[in-house]
């Protein structure tokens, strides 16, 4: 089981959403971390084969994926950032029309559908239209249909988007569940995804990988240290100006920051064990799960 990208890029006429991009994966949880706009998405979409690729290949044990054609397809899964259904359908009628695109028999479906939905938790919900789920249980419905096929590749594009934070807890705790015999994909903007399941996370920047491991990894190779101080509050936007601030917080006297520094920036300050939080807002100077932009 190997997932191979070699030297991939993506040109939309004069703007490189994705730069000569390579790496290798196998059975586990990867993470495809960075802001809004690193280039996540288009890649996704060329693993996908939804996009064709400027240069470069993606191979899946050993063979082109766009040559591989239906049978490629029958080993993947997507779950799309927005992904789109029909609001009055029931979520049961939505997972077999989906089976019914996917090639999928009936009765095969039928068996695939009642397992998934108790999966994810929504076994007594199948009768209830699409419209009326939650946000974060029309989520749930779309890594059930994404694995329909029951894939050997699972990809999941921003899956935790919009919703709260139990949400969130119950999505990696599936994903983790998920990925015991297959790969799985995950990109996100928000650290607490992907800081505990991924077995390796990349770091994506302006359309390139520039760094991989596992969080402590990551967390290691910063130059910098994390320290704790209290200032007058008054004085706070001079830190926060001068240097990379992770956290603000009001208390009685003035204002504690998390400060990025390599020496201490204030009488007092207290070093701190580094997070990966702290470790993107180093890389990508900005505060994790910011909210950006539109996606490329």
């Amino acid at each position: 089981m190997e997932l191979k990208i070699k030297e991939l890029t993506k040109d939309f006429k004069d703007f490189r959403a994705v730069d000569h991009v390579s790496c290798s994966m196998e059975q586990g949880v990867y993470g495809l971390l960075g802001v809004n706009g690193a280039g996540k998405t288009t890649l996704m979409r060329m693993i996908c084969t939804l996009l064709r690729p400027t240069e470069g290949s993606v191979t899946w044990n050993g063979k082109d994926i766009f040559k591989m054609d239906a049978s490629y397809r029958k080993v993947l899964g997507y779950l799309p950032q927005d992904f789109g259904f029909y609001p009055d359908f029931t979520v049961q009628d939505y997972m077999m029309y989906i089976s019914s695109i996917k090639g999928i028999r009936p009765m095969t479906a039928k068996k695939r559908t009642e397992k998934l939905l108790e999966q994810v938790g929504l076994r007594k919900m199948k009768k209830r239209k699409m419209r009326n789920l939650s946000g974060g249980m029309q989520r749930r419905v779309g890594i059930a249909q994404a694995m329909l096929n029951d894939p050997q590749i699972l990809i999941l594009d921003e899956p935790t988007a919009g919703l709260d934070p139990n949400e969130r807890i119950r999505f990696r705790n599936l994903i983790s569940e998920l990925a015991e015999d297959r790969l799985v994909l995950l990109s996100t903007h928000i650290v607490s995804d992907v800081e505990f399941i991924a077995n390796d996370i990349l770091l994506m920047k302006d359309g390139k990988f520039f760094m991989n491991g596992t969080a402590e990894e990551i967390i290691s190779s910063m130059d910098q240290a994390v320290w704790s101080c209290t200032v007058p509050r008054k004085e706070a936007d001079r830190y926060l100006s001068k240097y990379l601030v992770s956290n603000v917080k009001t208390v009685p006297g003035g204002a504690e920051l998390r400060i990025l520094a390599k020496r201490s920036p204030a009488e007092g300050a207290v070093m701190e064990e580094a997070t990966l939080e702290d470790a993107f807002l180093l890389y990508f100077g900005e505060k994790a799960g910011e909210e950006h932009d539109g996606e490329v």
